[in-house]
């Protein structure tokens, strides 16, 4: 299977000073093409002994400081990340010829920024953050539903659901984000901003 893709390439000068800035364009852009969710990404963790996983999680804030995703901290990605903080995040925009590429590190955001977020959650995935161990072995289905039941009696809706202590948000901080445009022939165009020791960017573009 082979894909032509004949979008409009992606040049230096029309870049945004800041990855942030070029990455919010792009995302809108992606979400006014009617892209499936445009902020699910493939988060690749590392854990202790070097073997690399890969799993979709959904991108729920970013800004300067970085790209924020969700989780259970005991979760196996929660686990790698706390091994090795260093991570990568793929945007896969199939739909558009597009990919964004971030390479950095993993930092636990603030107990109440993830309370914060944890409140504006439909009550349904409160209750499923609690009742889900994430990554542990689980005798049945069943056994999951009979969890969440039980939590569903003891918290019910319009009741106020605590965030479980072990879960919250990591912030991706950058230091390097690559942006990707297909272009015909396989010449794709590839840039990519690099973080430099103080705190600017520079970007170089890379053969396809």
């Amino acid at each position: 299977m082979r894909a032509h893709y004949r979008a409009r390439g992606l040049a230096e000068e029309e870049l945004s000073p800041a990855p942030y800035e070029q990455f919010s364009r792009w995302f809108e852009e992606a979400a006014e093409s009617g892209l499936h969710e445009p902020n699910a990404m493939v988060l690749s963790t590392v854990d202790e002994t070097g073997r690399p996983s890969s799993r979709t999680v959904l991108l729920k804030q970013y800004d300067e400081r970085g790209f924020v995703f969700f989780t259970n901290y005991g979760s196996r990605k929660g686990q790698d990340i706390a091994a090795n903080p260093f991570v990568s995040l793929l945007f896969p925009w199939h739909g558009v010829a597009r990919q964004v590429i971030v390479a950095g590190r993993a930092d636990r955001i603030g107990r109440e920024e993830s309370r914060a977020y944890f409140r504006d959650r439909p009550h349904g995935s409160q209750l499923g953050a609690w009742a889900s161990e994430q990554s542990s072995r689980i005798a049945s289905r069943a056994e999951l539903d009979r969890m969440y039941a039980e939590l569903a009696e003891r918290y019910p809706e319009g009741t106020e659901v605590p965030a479980p202590p072990c879960w919250g948000g990591f912030r991706v901080v950058a230091e390097s984000v690559e942006f990707w445009q297909g272009r015909e022939n396989r010449l794709h165009d590839r840039l990519r901003y690099v973080r430099t020791d103080d705190d600017a960017w520079t970007v170089n573009r890379l053969c396809p």
